[in-house]
């Protein structure tokens, strides 16, 4: 499995990925993975050392710093989108480069708890108002530039597939700049 979708290829490449971030998922519960992430990932996070938060683990790869800003970024996203999808019929829905935002966001300088606090505050923001749809607003949809039409279902479990993967990528950086 691979999990980039690079900006450039994100159109031909958003097929595999999302299949890709499904299958991580399987027959998980979503909204269990969305609530139970802020509590893994503050877990993970406190028992590591300040410096192996921002430790990379190879040259171009992100840290667990980065790691973290990009979560808060991607449900401040997600919550957006959602809401947008919600208040519109069927409204466009603009793809991101994940790497332009790293790179002219800083990641690289974001404190760890500060984005944790962050990712934190949208997750408790997004799932108060997720667990509340009924199936009606469960099914109303958005177009995506990168993918089509996507539900807000869909949206809901893509993220949470998101989360898996990326708990998966700190738990791998934390055991290798650990070492």
């Amino acid at each position: 499995m691979r999990f980039s979708n690079p900006a450039g290829a994100a159109a031909g490449a958003a097929g595999q990925y999302v299949s890709d971030l499904l299958e991580v998922l399987g027959t998980r519960e979503p909204f269990a993975v969305l609530a139970e992430t802020p509590g893994v990932l503050r877990t993970a996070v406190g028992r590591a050392s300040p410096a192996a938060l921002r430790r990379r683990e190879a040259p171009g790869k992100w840290s667990v710093a980065e790691v973290l800003q990009h979560l808060a970024d991607s449900d401040l996203i997600t919550g957006y989108r959602i809401r947008l999808m919600l208040a519109q019929d069927n409204p466009p829905i603009p793809g991101y480069d994940q790497d332009a935002w790293a790179l002219r966001l800083h990641y690289e300088d974001s404190e760890p708890s500060a984005a944790l606090a962050q990712f934190e505050a949208f997750r408790t923001a997004n799932l108060a108002l997720w667990t509340r749809l009924t199936d009606a607003e469960l099914a109303r949809t958005g177009l995506h530039s990168e993918g089509g039409p996507e539900s807000v279902d869909y949206l809901i479990k893509l993220i949470a597939a998101h989360d898996l993967v990326h708990f998966a990528q700190i738990t791998r950086i934390l055991g290798a700049v650990e070492r």
